[in-house]
């Protein structure tokens, strides 16, 4: 009840806030350069901050603020770099965010009530911030993109942590081979069957937005009537590019296959090399005789495994239906560490279904086939192996040298961006508006202003 209650404060706030700016006149809350950044603009950011469900605070306002000064500073060097980001690139961050705006608020008819204005109409206020958002990252990325450490600033670096050099949890390396059920021509064909009369439905005039919000299983795009926006040629898999670039607008595909299912889209608008697509997504969904099938393919695999016929990586390629893992040995990637591409996962950090398979397992153990049900609600088979256990202990160059070096290489980029940024404040002209003035994040950007007058 407290979730739903914060949720519903946000989203009342958020309605008051737009109403608010309505009828507020606008003023210039600070100066960059050349660049000036609106209180409206502010409050615009503000209110996606409540929209994601966070409590009314005033004090987001100085760190939003800061965010804006930041990337109005990257921006400005961006121009004079000539760094740009494409258009379609600014289409795909726009929609995706309005996506997940329109799945917390329910659907776009509730997004769009709650905003008291429209979503194209919100598309377009908030286009401009994203697009400063991706030059500015993109700036910063060009910045620090030659930034390395040598074997000795690692060191150096792991020395001056003294006393504070971190303790590690156990960290384990885990190889899995993922095995998803096949369905037969003929246990595929109900769901063909289904979809193809959908785009008979559309072909006849009904809506396809409505059908797409009715029937579509495409969690990504289903709420917004099936509505993709627009697409280059790298955004989708190979099968949906190839008919959405085929079409002309207004053409509406065969039914196609891809790895996700039974998809028709309709081509609503071409513009160079982007299309603006919808279209509706049918799942096929596991049946009892495709897993007994599955379960005799994992149980031949795990005899062989066992009577050493091929190794566990060579089983992972061969047959794991896991592109991420397969061509890997079969081995699970650190998330939060995937720069440094490591194996090592802290225990804590694994999913807990895989824990209580490997917590009494042996190094260099391999599990018998369970079936497990994966984050998109499908059935599968899995085979889980044990290729190394390191107990806790206290960091040392020896045996973590990648996350110190990985470390060391992030305190690196820190400083130099803190240096650009402390340059680049002493010989830009920046304005803050005295309502700011209680904002401790800008101190340091109103001290530097005060120092160039």
């Amino acid at each position: 009840m407290k979730k739903v209650f914060l949720v519903a404060t946000a989203l009342i706030c958020l309605f008051l806030n737009s109403f608010a700016q309505k009828h507020t006149v606008d003023k210039v809350a600070a100066v960059v350069g050349n660049n000036i950044i609106l209180l409206s603009d502010l409050n615009q950011q503000y209110t996606q901050y409540l929209y994601q469900g966070n409590q009314p605070n005033n004090d987001i306002k100085c760190k939003i603020l800061q965010q804006t000064l930041t990337q109005k500073l990257l921006k400005q060097q961006a121009e004079i770099d000539s760094v740009m980001v494409e258009d379609g690139a600014v289409d795909e961050e726009v929609n995706k965010r309005m996506r997940y705006s329109m799945q917390r608020a329910g659907g776009q008819e509730r997004l769009e009530q709650f905003l008291n204005k429209s979503v194209l109409q919100y598309k377009d206020e908030i286009r401009p911030s994203i697009k400063d958002e991706l030059i500015a990252h993109k700036m910063q990325q060009k910045i620090t993109e030659n930034i390395n450490v040598t074997p000795m600033e690692v060191e150096k670096y792991f020395k001056s942590l003294g006393d504070s050099v971190p303790e590690f949890n156990t960290e384990v390396e885990v190889g899995e081979i993922i095995l998803n059920p096949k369905l037969t021509r003929a246990e595929k064909q109900k769901f063909r069957d289904k979809i193809e009369a959908l785009r008979l439905r559309v072909k006849s005039g009904e809506d396809m937005g409505v059908l797409a919000k009715t029937y579509s299983e495409d969690p990504g795009s289903a709420s917004d009537g099936g509505d993709y926006g627009f697409i280059d040629r790298n955004t989708m898999v190979k099968e949906f590019t190839a008919w959405a670039f085929k079409l002309k607008a207004g053409e509406i595909s065969p039914v196609f296959e891809t790895e996700y299912g039974f998809h028709f889209l309709q081509v609503l608008e071409r513009r160079g090399e982007q299309v603006h697509v919808r279209h509706i997504l049918i799942m096929p969904k596991t049946t009892p005789e495709s897993l007994t099938r599955l379960k005799l393919h994992a149980d031949s695999i795990y005899n062989n495994l066992m009577g050493k016929k091929l190794s566990f990586a060579a089983a992972a390629n061969l047959y794991s239906d896991n592109k991420e893992t397969k061509y890997n040995g079969g081995m699970m990637m650190n998330a939060e560490d995937v720069q440094a591409r490591s194996t090592f996962i802290p225990v804590d950090k694994l999913d807990p279904s895989v824990f209580l398979v490997i917590d009494t397992m042996k190094v260099g153990g391999i599990s018998k086939p369970d079936l497990f049900t994966a984050a998109d609600g499908k059935q599968g088979y899995r085979i889980l192996y044990l290729k190394s256990k390191i107990p806790p202990h206290k960091a040392n160059l020896a045996q973590d040298f990648p996350k110190i070096r990985d470390a060391a290489q992030s305190d690196k980029i820190n400083r130099t961006l803190s240096e650009w940024f402390q340059k680049r404040r002493e010989s830009t002209y920046i304005k803050i508006d005295d309502e700011f003035n209680t904002c401790d994040e800008l101190k340091i950007w109103t001290k530097t202003a005060t120092a160039a007058k």
